[in-house]
C-alpha cells in the first residue's frame, strides 16, 4: 500500500474527522483514523463509538488498494507542521507507516484496520434537505439550552423534530427552554422526534458553515446522519423520551413590552459584572415608563442600571440567572425584543420582535 497526495488535500479532510476522535479512550484504537485506498479514493474514518465522521480525499495511488489506522494526534500535528503544499508518501508495511515529504521522514505505529469498529449499517427512515445556513441556525439558536452531565440524561441533547412542512429544535435543562422552527413548504415530514446527545450537537456546529449549500439529513431509529459533499457524520441519538414542553409554555402572559436588543443587553452584561458569581441574580423593576435593573453580591457591591420603556400595566418586579437572559439575547438576530410577562412567579417569553422563528422561556428567581 504506497499512496500521495498533497498536504493541503490530506489536512481538510484530518480535520474534519478529527473531531471525533476519543481523546481518553481505553481503547487505543479509537486514537486512530482509519485510512482506507480504493483506486485513486482515499477515505478517511474516525470514531468515538458515539460519533462517526468520513471524508475523503484524491490520491495518486501507486500500491495495491488496502486500509490501515494511524494515529489521528500525531499525523495531524506532523501535516500541520509541513510547509505548505508539500508533497506527502505514505507506504505501509506490517504495523508501521512511513510518510515522507522532501527530506522529512517518519514512522508511525499502526493497529489492525479489521479491529477498527464501525457503526452498523442502518435506514434513515426520515430524511431531507437543508441549506447549511439553515440547519446552523436551527441549532445555533436553541444550544444553548441544553442541560451538562445532567442526571436526566436525555436534557444532555437536542429535540430534533419533523412534522409536515416544519423542523424544530428544542433544548432544555429545566430552568430554561428554547425552540426554533423552519418551515419550508417543499417538505412533507412525517411527525417524528430524535434526541441528539451534547457532543454531537457541538460538532455538528464545528463542521457547518452558514452558506447556502443543501445537506442531506437522516433521522433513524438510533442515528442521525448529516451528508455532505466533503464529510459524511453520524451521530447514535439518546435513548430516552424528551420531556413535553409544549405543556411549560407560559399561556397567561398579559403584558408586553419591547426594547432593542443591544441597548438591553449592554446593561444585564453590566449589571451582571456585580451579581452573586454563584447564582447570577439580577431583579427587574418594571414601571410605566422604567426599567430598573439591580444586581449585589454577597461583598454588599451593587449595581443599578435603569432604561427607559413603555410598560402601561402594574408595577412588577421579578428575577432572572441573568446569563439565561444573556445567552437568548444573543441568540436572537433582530434589533429588538419582545417580553411576555404575568407576574413575578410566572416565567417570561423572550422572541424577536419580528422573526417569530425562535421562542424562549426562562424561569424566573427568588432573589
Amino acid at each position: 500500500m504506497k499512496f500521495s497526495l498533497n498536504r493541503e488535500l490530506l489536512l481538510k479532510p484530518l480535520l474534519l474527522v478529527s473531531g471525533a476522535v476519543e481523546r481518553k479512550s481505553t481503547l487505543p484504537i479509537l486514537g486512530n483514523i482509519l485510512f482506507e485506498v480504493s483506486g485513486q479514493s482515499l477515505t478517511l474514518t474516525a470514531t468515538d463509538l458515539e460519533l462517526e465522521m468520513v471524508s475523503s480525499a484524491i490520491i495518486d495511488n501507486q500500491g495495491e488498494d488496502g486500509k490501515v489506522t494511524i494515529p489521528a494526534r500525531k499525523l495531524l500535528d506532523i501535516c500541520k507542521s509541513l510547509p505548505e503544499n508539500s508533497e506527502i508518501t505514505f507506504s505501509a508495511s506490517e504495523d508501521t507507516i512511513k510518510l515522507s515529504s522532501g527530506r522529512s521522514r517518519y514512522s508511525l505505529s499502526t493497529l489492525p484496520a479489521n479491529d477498527f469498529p464501525n457503526i452498523e449499517q442502518w435506514q434513515g427512515d426520515v430524511e431531507f434537505k437543508l441549506f447549511k445556513s439553515e440547519l446552523l441556525r436551527l441549532i445555533e439558536s436553541t444550544h444553548f439550552s441544553m442541560a451538562n452531565q445532567d442526571v436526566r440524561y436525555y436534557l444532555n441533547g437536542m429535540s430534533i423534530e419533523s412534522e409536515g412542512n416544519e423542523i424544530r429544535s428544542v433544548a432544555t435543562d429545566g430552568h430554561r427552554l428554547a425552540i426554533c422552527k423552519i418551515s419550508n413548504d417543499s417538505l412533507a415530514l412525517p411527525t417524528r422526534q430524535v434526541i441528539v446527545p451534547r457532543k454531537g450537537i457541538l460538532e455538528i456546529i464545528r463542521l457547518l458553515s452558514p452558506v447556502e449549500e443543501e445537506v442531506q439529513v437522516f433521522l433513524g431509529s438510533n442515528h442521525i446522519r448529516i451528508i455532505d459533499q466533503e464529510f459524511s457524520f453520524t451521530s447514535k441519538l439518546v435513548d430516552g423520551r424528551f420531556p413535553d414542553y409544549r405543556r411549560v409554555l407560559p399561556r397567561n402572559g398579559d403584558k408586553v413590552f419591547e426594547t432593542n436588543k443591544d441597548q438591553l443587553r449592554q446593561v444585564l452584561s453590566r449589571a451582571s459584572i456585580l451579581s452573586n458569581e454563584k447564582f447570577k441574580g439580577v431583579r427587574l423593576n418594571f414601571s410605566h415608563s422604567l426599567l430598573k435593573i439591580t444586581a449585589n453580591n454577597p461583598e454588599q457591591e451593587q449595581a443599578e442600571e435603569e432604561i427607559e420603556i413603555n410598560f402601561p400595566y402594574d408595577d412588577l418586579e421579578i428575577g432572572f440567572n441573568v446569563s439565561y437572559v444573556l445567552d437568548v439575547l444573543s441568540a436572537i438576530k433582530d434589533e429588538s425584543v419582545k417580553f411576555t410577562l404575568a407576574d413575578a412567579n410566572s416565567s417570561v417569553i423572550i422572541e424577536g420582535s419580528n422573526s417569530g422563528e425562535a421562542l424562549y422561556v426562562v424561569m424566573p428567581m427568588r432573589l
